[in-house]
């Protein structure tokens, strides 16, 4: 298990996810429909994306793998991976983070549509 750092722009976005989310669910149970809505999916999937990180950043279905066009807040010439939340879906959305700062720690550095 590692334990999550957020950089200030990673933990506002996914607040934000699911302050919508939250949100869409109380208007639909008002509203006493059954299916949910894209903003309470999107929700979902990047929590569970984050949930895997977590436990094994190395999960298979995130499909993470390293990205050049970050740079590693702790070290220069540190690694910056993405993970998919979102696969084969415009705009899919991505958890991009590194190790670090200590041992047993990952940063979530952002929490974004695929650029």
């Amino acid at each position: 298990m590692f334990t999550p750092v957020w950089t200030s722009k990673a933990r506002e976005t996914y607040g934000e996810l699911r302050v919508k989310a939250e949100a869409s669910l109380k208007a639909r149970r008002r509203s006493k429909k059954t299916k949910a809505t894209k903003d309470e999916g999107l929700f979902k999937q990047v929590h569970k994306c984050i949930q895997h990180l977590i436990r094994n950043p190395k999960h298979p279905g995130l499909a993470t793998h390293e990205y050049r066009s970050l740079s590693n807040p702790y070290d220069e010439k540190g690694k910056v991976f993405e993970a998919y939340a979102q696969n084969d879906t415009p705009g899919a959305y991505r958890v991009f983070w590194c190790y670090g700062p200590h041992r047993r720690q990952i940063t979530i550095i952002a929490i974004t549509p695929h650029p």
